[in-house]
């Protein structure tokens, strides 16, 4: 056991709290944007290490502690953000025309508040007392004490800082020469082949290139096979099926892909969900067993147990989660407040409360344990919201079936997603805490402040949330909603949130396409098959994660084609200087750089819905040029080029420099 610290560090100070608050709000905008374009987040931690370092490194005063709480505030605006991948079904499916603030709001503090109460008892039996290896948070500790240790460490968060800068710059004059027309917002070609058609297509998007890089090789390669089984073998395959002559290669290839070839993606992502969640649930058992066994042998009195031991209390936990289903109850029972399910009222809200509860406290241990296995970034949240959607549509759709109707069909849709939305910030917030805590113990911090400071940085992102994705409503809106009043012609595909949306309307509309989603599933067993023996033959040196492949088959090739790429890069680019003394500090600055590119273009996107909503026009950017397509295309692809070789060369000269 650790020994009792002398002294108390500098943890939780205001400037650390407004700094945190502050990075937490521009990354929880940046991050509502690239979940509703390309249904994927990224972790918030690094970057806000880096950028907390940069300026707090003007205080002789500060320590790594009061930096850990800065970037465990801001680490809220990773996971939070991914309610997007819920929320807008309310919209999509027209029960919302506008994103009210406080149920929103309501939902997303809730569910984070009850993620981090869910988790603290499982800090010992998963964090302290584990060997989960918990990339990210260890990364995030390693940044620190880099930064804090040395002028060497000092100068290279400095270095970090501009990294961000540059990397966000980059990106965002890059879409900002999409959003001109200067450049194709697409790079894609479709062909006809014997009998059918297929392509490919390329969104023009640094974010998605940073989101590749971050997410691994690993990642990639399964998108990448997604890719392959998607647009080399079902979509030609399925369109020689259905000939149609009349329509062009993209049309033709693009309408199965969305109306059949997805629908498998949906099948092979849940059973490689429900498989990957199945073989988490004994070490997840085992794990609360072990939290549960040590709470009873520890005593409650902070003076008796280390620094680096003290929690917030159990009775404290418990008596916030209970608290917390007071306004979880109100807040359902003010959904269904004068909709055609207001006589159902009662029963309706007490299994709503009763599915936060439970799936809340279920979904938040799994999510936290594969954290620590996996990573933040890497956890298969779809996975969890396809499961907790199907549950809850199953739990609400039997208390409502015997006056089932349209609207009460409707309704009851609404309420499935709106609980399913409380379900998923319980998860990823539980998620995001573990890591943290991972973080906290490395670097030294005391476990009550860290868990303090998540819930700072929840109410902060829970703020941010509801005001953004009403912005990008009245902006672009969203594909398939049927009040769709949005100025740009160019709607957010949302993919998540239509897929999940689409298995609520099944679920309690008993017409899913259950042929479909079979034989996606039989894909998605074949798929944890082939990965299984890989991680047997190779002594778990290769994998192929099924979710991933799964989710390359849902998702447009726009998305995923650009994240593989990403993939590759930044696996070339860090085999090239893994060998150097420099190598390190040049790594993380790649990742700073793609994080930059992540936050960047997904800022200038929100600053280019607020045009589109002040100005009343569609494309408020627009140059119109006599310039093909074909141009376009080849301008964005060489310029994506350059700025990617160009930046990663740079993150390789001041790492040098550093490291001298």
């Amino acid at each position: 056991m650790a020994t009792v610290s002398l002294a108390e560090p500098k943890e939780i100070t205001i400037r650390g709290i407004i700094l945190g608050v502050v990075i937490t709000l521009i990354f929880t905008a940046a991050q509502v944007y690239l979940g509703l374009k390309v249904g994927l987040t990224f972790a918030t931690s690094i970057p806000a290490a880096v950028i907390s370092m940069a300026l707090l490194s003007a205080f002789k005063d500060a320590t790594i502690q009061e930096n850990n709480i800065v970037q465990t505030i801001a680490s809220a605006a990773g996971t939070l953000a991914s309610v997007i991948f819920v929320l807008p079904g309310l919209l999509m499916i027209g029960w919302w025309a506008n994103v009210p603030f406080w149920p929103t709001f309501g939902a997303c503090a809730i569910g984070g508040v009850l993620g981090v109460m869910y988790t603290m008892p499982l800090r010992r039996a998963l964090v302290s007392q584990s060997d989960l290896p918990y990339p990210e948070g260890v990364a995030a500790a390693e940044v620190l004490k880099v930064g804090m240790s040395s002028r060497s460490g000092a100068a290279e968060g400095k270095a970090g800082l501009w990294a961000v800068i540059w990397g966000s710059v980059a990106s965002a004059l890059f879409a900002a020469g999409a959003a001109t027309k200067l450049m194709a917002a697409e790079v894609a070609v479709y062909f006809k082949t014997s009998q059918g058609a297929t392509g490919i297509g390329a969104s023009s998007s640094l974010a998605l290139i940073g989101a590749g890089h971050l997410m691994g090789i690993t990642v990639g390669i399964a998108m990448l096979a997604g890719l392959a089984i998607a647009w080399g073998v079902l979509v030609p395959m399925m369109t020689a099926m259905h000939p149609m002559p009349d329509l062009s290669a993209a049309d033709h290839a693009l309408g199965v892909w969305s109306k059949q070839v997805r629908m498998l993606g949906a099948g092979a992502i849940g059973a490689a969900a429900i498989v990957t969640l199945a073989t988490l649930a004994r070490p997840v058992v085992g794990g609360l067993k072990s939290a549960l066994e040590a709470a009873r042998r520890a005593k409650v009195q902070g003076a008796q147990i280390p620094r680096s031991e003290q929690d917030l209390p159990l009775f404290i936990v418990g008596l916030v989660t209970l608290l917390a289903m007071v306004p979880a109850g109100w807040l359902l029972a003010s959904f269904l407040q004068g909709g055609p399910l207001a006589s159902l009222a009662v029963p309706l809200v007490a299994v709503g409360v009763g599915y936060i509860l439970i799936a809340g406290m279920f979904a938040a241990a799994v999510c936290g344990y594969m954290a620590g296995l996996i990573g933040s970034s890497n956890s298969p949240v779809s996975g969890i919201a396809i499961l907790t959607i199907l549950g809850a549509s199953l739990s609400v759709g039997m208390v409502g079936r015997h006056m089932m109707g349209p609207e009460v069909s409707h309704a009851l849709i609404a309420f499935a997603l709106f609980v399913t939305t409380v379900v998923l910030a319980v998860a990823v917030i539980g998620n995001d805490n573990l890591q943290d805590l991972k973080t906290g113990q490395l670097d030294d911090a005391t476990p009550w402040k860290p868990q303090v400071g998540l819930l700072i940085g929840v109410a902060a992102g829970s703020a941010v949330v509801p005001p953004v994705l009403e912005l990008l409503n009245r902006a672009n809106g969203f594909a398939g909603a049927p009040n769709l009043q949005a100025i740009s012609s160019t709607p957010l595909a949302a993919p998540q949130a239509t897929l999940i949306s689409t298995l609520a309307k099944g679920v309690i509309g008993n017409d899913l396409p259950w042929n479909l989603l079979g034989y996606g599933a039989l894909i998605g067993l074949m798929l944890v098959v082939i990965d299984f023996a890989l991680r047997k033959f190779s002594n778990k040196k290769y994998s192929l994660p099924p979710l991933g492949v799964g989710l390359a088959i849902y998702l447009p090739s726009a998305v995923t084609a650009p994240v593989v790429v990403g993939a590759v890069a930044g696996w070339l680019f860090e085999r090239s200087v893994s060998k150097r003394t420099w190598g390190e500090p040049a790594k993380r600055m790649g990742v700073l750089i793609m994080s930059g590119f992540i936050v960047g273009e997904s800022l200038f996107n929100v600053a280019l819905a607020g045009l589109i909503v002040t100005t009343g026009a569609g494309e408020p950017l627009a140059i119109h040029n006599g310039m093909s397509e074909t141009q376009t295309m080849l301008i964005a692809a060489v310029l994506g080029a350059i700025i990617v070789s160009g930046l990663y060369r740079w993150a390789s000269n001041n790492a040098r420099r550093v490291e001298a």
